[in-house]
């Protein structure tokens, strides 16, 4: 009777061993106790097809290894799909991701999913374009709005102070742009009273086909214009392919904004007279390292200027520029 009791008890004594490895170990997974488990830091771009959503998951990459977390990229495809952002939110949220890196697609929309994450206790810095929505981290940016200034000034020397331009809009929204074009047309009217905007109520919206299509519009009804300013890749390409189809391009002064192959080939051969563009890579290096220095209980600026650039045919080729128009993103993207 006792052997079958001292069996017994060493039995229980194994199982209960067992059971204290296996908490331990599913406390050290939790972050509680033993090893902390990586931070999961969520990154949502606005879309994921422009080429410069690549640099900015470049950056983020780059902030990652560096730091040594877990970054999981995901956004919508489209950068109108504001019901998708949202659901991307929301399932982050679900999986309880340590941060959220967002670059959000509208200013508004956003609100109320941005308080569920408020709620959760899962800090969100902004990035790229802003929210109205006070409870962030940190706002790391561009200052748009002196962006939009920059190009006005390229459009302002290229027609030696005089003229009539279009301002063909990106879509209502999207606070980045929104401010772009505020400075256009502000230092215009500030700095060049000679110069005349035609038209600044069009919108290009988020794809090459519908900036075309409202470019090929603008130039059927302003057949004398004499500049045109774009304030995103679409909305530049697709002025750009427009302006080529009507043989336009040396007549009107295109002034864009950010970079692509096409266009950066395009600012070469003197079709494009002026891109304004950002350091997408170095606003998501940024943006992932301050979350991280928030999570880790340090104080974090409240607003992050990551700098903007004229860059002409003139400048194109200077080291610096040259990084800025053709990043090297391989080594970051598989």
């Amino acid at each position: 009777m006792n052997h079958v009791t001292s069996k017994c008890r060493l039995l229980i004594g194994c199982a209960l061993a067992i059971g204290l490895i296996a908490c331990t170990q599913n406390s050290g997974a939790g972050g509680k106790s033993g090893t902390p488990r990586t931070r999961r830091i969520a990154v949502i771009p606005k879309g994921t097809t422009n080429e410069f959503w690549k640099s900015v998951h470049a950056g983020a990459v780059k902030a990652a290894r560096d730091a040594g977390v877990e970054v999981i990229w995901k956004g919508p495809v489209r950068e109108d799909d504001r019901d998708e952002q949202i659901k991307v939110v929301e399932n982050f949220l679900s999986e309880a991701v340590d941060g959220i890196v967002l670059a959000p697609l509208d200013d508004r929309a956003l609100i109320p999913v941005l308080n569920d994450a408020k709620a959760r206790k899962i800090p969100v810095l902004i990035l790229d374009s802003g929210v109205q929505w006070p409870d962030y981290v940190s706002f790391v940016a561009t200052d748009n709005e002196k962006a939009g200034g920059l190009a006005a000034e390229r459009m302002g020397q290229q027609l030696g102070g005089k003229g009539d331009v279009i301002l063909l809009r990106y879509q209502e929204g999207s606070a980045s742009t929104m401010a772009r074009e505020s400075g256009f047309l502000t230092t215009l009217t500030k700095k060049y009273p000679g110069i005349r905007v035609v038209s600044s109520n069009q919108y290009g919206g988020v794809t090459t086909e519908s900036a075309y299509a409202a470019s090929e519009n603008l130039l059927s009804t302003f057949k004398t214009v004499d500049g045109i300013f774009c304030p995103n890749e679409s909305t530049t390409f697709g002025m750009l392919l427009a302006l080529d189809a009507a043989g336009r391009t040396a007549k009107v002064k295109l002034v864009g904004f950010d970079a692509s192959a096409k266009m950066v080939e395009a600012l070469g051969q003197g079709k494009i007279d002026g891109l304004v563009v950002q350091d997408p890579f170095r606003m998501a290096d940024l943006g992932v390292a301050t979350l991280l220095k928030h999570l880790n209980g340090e104080s974090v600026e409240r607003r992050i200027d990551t700098g903007e650039y004229l860059i002409t045919r003139d400048t194109m080729s200077q080291p610096e520029m040259k990084a800025l128009l053709s990043p090297d993103l391989a080594k970051y993207l598989d």
